[in-house]
């Protein structure tokens, strides 16, 4: 099935992207991906070089004519987001992504598509290889671990570029024009201790909540879709102040830029009480359901406890309390909103993971913000509620947020020729997901900076998909562009 996308328009792109969907690249395994970009550049004859973080830059002279135009950098990131159903099987090391087509979108079977930036590094390729474009020169980036932390962005070297104007190709929804992003910080809260001996005579349960949507939890924050760990919590909460029951282990949600689709608990309770733990199961599944009708797929959401082997060892009393207490309290979602575009997200968090193993719990959050200072302030809010439930929180792999620059002579250019294309106005957006952007220009400034994209949804979880109507406009939009950077 996955080569039904070789039949799709335009021709080259879909290639690419084939050919992308074949190798393993989820963040930190970039080697293969890499090497694949960087033979791709040499088999053109063009200039390839790779910096010490990983990143490639391949140089496309100007064609006749264009040589005084200024130098474009099109940019995008190679690595995806490995999301998988959980009956599913797929090893994101190896496993290369099964895609679909399914009317006028591109999907995944159970995966991420990985459409999210692999077409912004398809449509970059297939602009490396067009013979006929006229254009200036050309500066072909392909950043590395975009997703994890900027990685790739944060170590781009001085100098390693020399373009004008830096086109970033991971903008999602055709018709926009994003001259604007929020950074973003991860906090962690850990606890460590010993784990305590399960009491005998109790019985234990596998407590799983899954069906949910997920997504993006920069540019489907403000959808309000359920967060797994949250709900999972606020059961447990209750479980535990009228069942007895005793926590032993979770597993909750996996990546910091990922809406929690699923989580998982085991947990123990006296034998008296199963009667009643399993009426308050049922019960919190049709809350959820009820709760969230409006937002997630109702017939989907499962939530349920089916009994298991007693575990050995469970979390003590004192660590549980304190965990659960804080969750519950962990701000989560929007947090305020921008005043000047109207819509648009400036701060949220993300309860992105809550993962236990012997010995040690660990709370992962993404703090996201367009303001730097109210970015700082609902890190230390967090830190406050972990704090104060005895957890040592520590903040990591920050980064900033992109200054819109709404005088840009690249944008007016950009949205007057979208005018003149499609007898529409463009819309021109800040967004709430991180992009590169502003850490490039720290390492490169004064670049005239737009990013655009075709559509696609539900990215970061295995809902994924790419409108391939949206994929034709773009691509078509991008080469305009390029003839009309004079």
């Amino acid at each position: 099935m996955s080569k039904e996308i070789l039949k799709l328009k335009p021709q080259q792109l879909w290639k690419h992207f084939y050919d992308l969907t074949q190798i393993p690249r989820p963040t930190g395994q970039m080697a293969e991906v890499t090497k694949f970009v960087i033979d791709f550049g040499k088999s053109l004859g063009l200039d390839v070089k790779q910096d010490k973080t990983g990143n490639v830059l391949i140089t496309k002279p100007a064609t006749k004519g264009m040589e005084k135009a200024p130098v474009v950098i099109l940019q995008s990131h190679l690595d995806m987001v490995p999301q998988a159903n959980s009956n599913v099987k797929h090893d994101f090391a190896k496993d290369p992504i099964k895609t679909y087509v399914d009317g006028n979108t591109v999907k995944a079977q159970s995966t991420t598509l990985g459409a999210d930036n692999g077409i912004g590094v398809a449509a970059i390729m297939a602009v490396l290889e067009d013979r006929e474009l006229q254009h200036g020169k050309i500066e072909a980036l392909f950043t590395v671990d975009e997703e994890v932390g900027m990685v790739g962005a944060k170590g781009l070297q001085k100098g390693f570029l020399s373009g004008n104007i830096l086109l970033n190709l991971d903008t999602e929804e055709i018709g926009e024009l994003c001259v604007g992003c929020a950074g973003g910080i991860d906090v962690n809260a850990d606890w460590k201790f010993k784990n305590v001996k399960t009491q005998k005579g109790d019985i234990a349960y596998k407590i799983t909540l899954e069906g949910l949507k997920g997504g993006h939890s920069g540019t489907e924050i403000h959808l309000g879709r359920a967060n797994a760990n949250k709900l999972m919590f606020h059961f447990l909460k209750k479980a535990v102040s009228i069942h007895e029951v005793r926590l032993s282990s979770i597993d909750g949600g996996s990546l910091r830029n990922a809406i929690p689709r699923e989580a998982v608990a085991v947990a123990t309770l006296p034998q008296k009480e199963e009667k009643g733990f399993l009426e308050l199961v049922r019960s919190y599944e049709q809350i959820f359901k009820e709760e969230y009708k409006a937002v997630e797929i109702e017939q989907n959401i499962s939530f349920r406890a089916v009994k298991t082997d007693l575990p050995e060892t469970l979390v003590p009393e004192e660590i549980q309390d304190s965990l659960i207490n804080a969750v519950v309290g962990c701000p989560n979602g929007v947090i305020s909103m921008l005043a000047d575009f109207e819509g648009i997200v400036e701060t949220s968090t993300n309860l992105a993971s809550v993962k236990s193993k012997p010995g040690h719990i660990a709370v992962q959050i993404l703090a996201r913000s367009s303001s730097e200072s109210r970015k700082a302030g609902i890190c230390s809010s967090l830190e406050s509620v972990f704090a104060l439930a005895g957890a040592k929180v520590s903040a990591e792999n920050g980064y900033p947020g992109w200054q819109p620059n709404t005088q840009s002579d690249t944008l007016n250019m950009m949205a007057k020729l979208y005018e003149d294309m499609y007898r529409e106005k463009a819309r021109i957006v800040v967004v709430h997901a991180g992009l590169e952007c502003g850490i490039i220009l720290g390492s490169a400034p004064g670049l005239d900076i737009v990013s655009f994209g075709p559509t696609i949804l539900n990215a970061h979880s295995p809902g994924e998909l790419v409108e391939t109507d949206s994929v034709i406009k773009f691509y078509d939009y991008l080469v305009k562009t390029l003839e009309n950077i004079k």
